[in-house]
């Protein structure tokens, strides 16, 4: 028996390493994408959307939902959840306050 290795041999290794690395950054990648819930293999036909959370303590959190074209701020603890406030609409936000507004 031979110890020694040849060409074919250190190929072979390298070809093995790089699709061992390749294998791994695609399944790195995958994860990625699945956290931040973007669709990788379903349509996008979700009703609805967690726009942002912000966390306030170890098992609290404030959340911006999307129901179609309605957003809720949302107060999630572990035990429950209660909607905070209706959040103005995209529209809304743009039309000037009735105190502005000149008759």
């Amino acid at each position: 028996m031979s110890s020694a290795w040849t060409w074919g041999d250190w190929l072979q290794y390298l070809f093995s390493f790089v699709f061992v690395i390749g294998l791994l950054l695609m399944l790195l990648w995958t994860l990625r994408k699945l956290q931040n819930g973007s669709p990788l293999l379903r349509k996008n036909t979700q009703r609805l959307q967690t726009l942002e959370t912000l966390s306030v303590g170890p098992r609290q959190k404030i959340m911006l939902i999307r129901l179609d074209d309605r957003e809720v701020l949302v107060g999630v603890t572990a035990q429950h959840m209660t909607v905070l406030n209706p959040w103005p609409a995209a529209s809304d936000s743009n039309a000037p306050s009735p105190e502005t507004t000149t008759p």
